[in-house]
């Protein structure tokens, strides 16, 4: 039940930290491209990466991996941007996001891991 508890108190700094990025982009970034997301998602990808390859304990791990990382990135957002892009027919944004964010994400998750193998 600890570790429940943890992934769940880890959940809330990672929305607390996802909520803070998104309004800083809705503020200071074009709306026409969702940067806010894809900086999220792209940096919790190398992140989790780097996470998971440092073997850490399964409570650590839950802090961190499951809740602060699951609580920062947002895989729905993401879809639901998509979907947004394809519906108003921005099928080139739509294009590059899905590219950026999928490649981008299982490319960085690798060299998050990779990473560990450098310190």
């Amino acid at each position: 039940m600890i570790t429940v508890l943890t992934a769940g108190f880890g959940a809330i700094w990672g929305a607390i930290l996802r909520y803070g990025i998104t309004n800083y982009g809705k503020k200071h970034w074009s709306e026409k491209f969702p940067y806010a997301t894809l900086l999220i998602n792209l940096t919790g990808a190398f992140l989790l990466g780097f996470i998971f390859s440092r073997k850490f304990s399964p409570f650590i791990y839950a802090l961190i991996g499951t809740g602060v990382l699951g609580g920062y990135t947002t895989f729905s957002t993401l879809n639901v941007e998509l979907l947004s892009h394809w519906r108003d027919r921005n099928y080139s944004v739509f294009t590059l996001y899905a590219l950026l964010s999928y490649g981008g994400g299982l490319i960085l998750v690798f060299l998050g891991y990779k990473v560990d193998t450098l310190i």
